[in-house]
C-alpha cells in the first residue's frame, strides 16, 4: 500500500499530468494520512475547497494515533524533519506503506527503504 504526500496530489490540483497518472494509476493501493489531507486543504478558498474534499474522500484517511504521535516526535528529534513530514514517516512506518513523495531532499529514497519518489515524478 502507498501513503501519498501532500506534494503529489497538489501537483495534481496545479495540473501536472505526471502526478495525474500517477494517482489514476495507484489510486486502489493508495492512502492518505490527517497530515495530507490538511496540507492540501489549507491551499484552497472556501468555494473551491469542496472540489477538493471530493477528491480526498475518494482514499482512506488514516487518522492520527497515539503511536503515530509518539513515533513522529522520536523521528522529529533523531531525523530533524519539519513535524508533518515527521508525522507521514511515523504513520508510513506504523502501518507498514510506502511514502509517495518528491520530496527527496528530506527523505532519500536510498536512505529511507519506506520512501518512494516516483521517475515520473522527479522533474514535476
Amino acid at each position: 500500500m502507498l501513503l501519498l504526500d501532500s506534494v503529489i496530489i497538489i501537483d495534481h490540483f496545479n495540473n501536472i499530468p505526471a502526478a495525474t497518472e500517477y494517482l489514476l494509476r495507484h489510486q486502489a493501493q493508495s492512502v492518505i494520512s490527517v497530515i495530507t489531507r490538511a496540507e492540501v486543504l489549507v491551499g484552497f478558498e472556501p468555494l473551491d475547497a469542496e472540489i477538493a474534499t471530493r477528491f480526498l474522500n475518494q482514499f482512506t484517511t488514516l487518522e492520527m494515533t497515539v503511536a503515530v504521535a509518539d513515533l513522529a516526535a522520536r523521528l522529529r528529534r533523531q531525523e530533524r524533519w519539519r513535524l508533518p513530514d515527521a508525522i507521514q514517516a511515523a504513520f508510513s512506518q506504523i502501518y507498514g506503506l510506502t511514502l509517495v513523495t518528491r520530496n527527496f531532499r528530506d527523505f532519500p529514497p536510498e536512505r529511507y527503504d519506506f520512501v518512494l519518489i516516483p521517475d515520473t515524478l522527479e522533474s514535476s
